[in-house]
């Protein structure tokens, strides 16, 4: 695809982000990337994010869609993917630990031809920020899905993925919660798509600030990377 003239869709799945909305979707308006679809799937919002989005949010963005009951990020992801028009679809999440400003570093190696998925990875070539022990468990189960994926990540748990589109739209996504993120790496590398890995900025929200992945969050991701191994 053209450099010039490739369209990006970014997807953003929001639950209960009403302190953050209106900064990550500016945000996302002054990214580096002149054409952008900007699709917000808000998971059944209970702290008056639903009401922030359609009052104040909506005349920003390409389309905002409303789940009538709560999916998980997996499932709100699903839902985002399947409306998505753009070359390439890019993932940001509705908090403020990834800095929409280096879309580039992410989306230029799929436009360019160089993979057909791009992962920004928060530990490639630098230290890494954030508790010990999210650092831990993020760095052990990138470990185990490499193993059986035979990719070579060092960040699988990202959320700066970006895909071809017709890549993204190919995968049948079952995994409704953080499930999502072994489960895509295991199918995009079992369909052979290339995958290429570059470094990103990270600005880790504290455990009161913001929602964590928890101890049953990583059983799930565990056992994801065990079913999904070959199908």
């Amino acid at each position: 695809m053209e450099e010039s003239k490739y369209k990006l869709t970014v997807v953003i799945p929001c639950y209960n982000e009403k302190d953050s909305i209106h900064t990550i979707v500016n945000k996302v308006l002054a990214a580096p990337i002149e054409n952008k679809e900007i699709i917000i799937v808000d998971d059944k919002s209970t702290d008056g994010t639903s009401e922030i989005l359609d009052r104040e949010i909506a005349p920003l963005v390409s389309r905002i869609i409303h789940h009538e009951v709560n999916r998980g990020k997996g499932g709100a992801l699903r839902t985002g993917f399947a409306h998505a028009t753009g070359d390439v679809v890019m993932i940001q999440d509705a908090d403020l630990e990834y800095d929409p400003n280096e879309y580039p570093l992410v989306v230029t190696p799929v436009v360019r031809g160089e993979c057909d998925v791009c992962y920004g990875s928060r530990f490639l070539h630098q230290a890494a920020k954030g508790y010990k022990a999210n650092q831990l468990a993020n760095k052990g189960l990138t470990a185990m899905s490499n193993f059986f994926t035979r990719l070579h990540l060092t960040d699988m748990e990202t959320c700066y993925k970006c895909f071809k589109r017709e890549v993204i739209q190919a995968v049948d996504i079952k995994e409704n919660r953080f499930g999502f993120e072994p489960e895509i790496t295991a199918k995009i590398a079992r369909m052979g798509a290339r995958v290429k890995e570059v470094p990103i900025s990270y600005y880790p929200r504290t455990n009161e600030e913001g929602k964590k992945i928890g101890f049953k969050d990583g059983l799930r991701a565990i056992y994801c990377i065990w079913k999904y191994r070959k199908g």
